[in-house]
């Protein structure tokens, strides 16, 4: 009889370990999960910044581009001689 009270209670103790490490990961992939998605989201934050940036440089770059050849027409008979 005592031999299956300690079995039992071994029994007992294992179950609730497991339920702890269950636990345990549970916790630890939800909040993997929640890095995931904050990663992901400032990806994306950085995606729209990088975009901005680069169509910002693009009109400026057109718009200097623009100016040098407007001067160079306006100013070529000076220049060229």
């Amino acid at each position: 009889m005592e031999a299956d009270d300690r079995i039992q209670k071994l029994l007992e103790e294992i179950r609730d370990v497991q339920r702890e490490q269950l636990a345990e990961y549970r916790r630890v992939t939800q909040q993997s999960l929640d890095l995931q998605q904050r990663a992901v989201a400032r990806q994306q934050q950085a995606s729209l910044l990088y975009k901005r940036l680069v169509l910002f440089g693009g009109v400026l770059f057109a718009l200097l581009l623009g100016l040098l050849l407007y001067l160079l027409g306006r100013w070529s008979h000076y220049l060229f001689r």
